[in-house]
């Protein structure tokens, strides 16, 4: 694909937290580029840096976390760089954020069309009236039934879909040219959640907006995404399109993730798990960082973290054994 299309590369990012126990190590190499009208998916147990990734693009970390590598670059320029105006500048505007839990993201004390406003009034300078007619048009065309009657209302009086569509309005209220959704299903049922999903394709497929998914479901990674990162432990151990990614995984991690996903179309008595726990980014193990609980760690995996490299079908993988050719 043109290199033109290109409108996220995050390269190297690794991201410390200061604690009282000593540095946490919370992301340690994030690697993803992120193409125009696509929806890129990183994937991952609890833990594994994909919220703290998606943060650092927008410089929303806390006072206790520092960047300590990488750059994120957007069109081409760092954000890495910018002063905290230019960062204002581009935050809620070019690059809007989806967050975690709606139910919780908004403010109680106000109506769904002040919040989802606030960011047009900040960026776009617009009148009374044609700010109205734009809030109207927004919850429209995210699906909210009546939005002239919608907007006044107040977060308490929407439920939780309605909620998790009211927050795609405010990240779509300034045209945005990415949109990052951290784990945006998060507390719906799955028939919301298929909802939601479809909302998202059809805002690549009339707007060309890119979505950067958040996400530990790889129902959703398998629905949704065009492209993937599967991350663990901070590291991007695997990266490839969806269709490759489910039909022959490599890193071992991805291979176990896989299987214990529940199968419709097979007959089981258990499910498979993956042994042991995901490791202490305070105390992170020695050589691979899944190697403690991998079934096909060798002595080699001990001597480092391996670097996360390019394989003959595109995709990328870090893992010694298969870069020894040996799995």
């Amino acid at each position: 694909m043109p290199s033109n299309d290109l409108l996220l590369s995050v390269h190297g990012l690794k991201v410390r937290f200061r604690t009282s126990q000593g540095t946490l190590r919370a992301v340690n190499n994030g690697h993803f580029d992120v193409r125009q009208g696509e929806i890129y998916g990183i994937v991952g147990e609890s833990g594994s840096g994909k919220s703290v990734t998606a943060l650092s693009i927008l410089r929303l970390l806390p006072p206790s976390a520092h960047i300590a590598g990488g750059n994120i670059l957007f069109h081409g320029t760092d954000l890495l760089s910018m002063d905290d105006h230019q960062i204002r500048s581009i935050r809620g505007k070019r690059i809007s954020m989806v967050f975690q839990d709606a139910l919780a993201s908004f403010d109680p004390l106000f109506t769904i069309a002040n919040q989802i406003g606030e960011a047009m009034r900040v960026h776009r300078k617009m009148g009374a009236s044609e700010l109205d007619k734009q809030i109207v048009r927004l919850i429209s065309s995210v699906g909210i039934p009546e939005p002239a009657i919608r907007k006044d209302q107040y977060p308490h009086q929407f439920s939780g879909g309605m909620k998790q569509r009211a927050m795609s309005a405010m990240a779509l209220s300034n045209n945005p040219e990415l949109i990052i959704a951290d784990e945006p299903t998060t507390s719906l049922d799955v028939t919301i959640q298929a909802q939601i999903m479809e909302l998202f394709k059809d805002l690549t497929r009339r707007l060309s907006v890119s979505i950067l998914l958040i996400t530990h479901d790889m129902g959703i990674i398998a629905e949704v995404c065009d492209r993937v990162s599967v991350m663990y432990a901070g590291f991007v151990i695997e990266t490839s399109d969806v269709f490759s990614l489910f039909k022959q995984p490599k890193h071992p991690y991805t291979r176990m993730l896989m299987s214990s996903i529940p199968r419709l179309d097979m007959e089981t008595t258990s499910l498979a798990s993956i042994p042991g726990r995901v490791p202490n980014p305070l105390d992170l193990p020695p050589g691979c960082v899944f190697q403690p609980r991998c079934h096909y760690a060798a002595d080699m995996c001990t001597q480092g973290m391996p670097e996360l490299l390019d394989q003959e079908d595109g995709t990328k993988v870090a893992c010694h054994r298969i870069q020894k050719g040996d799995l």
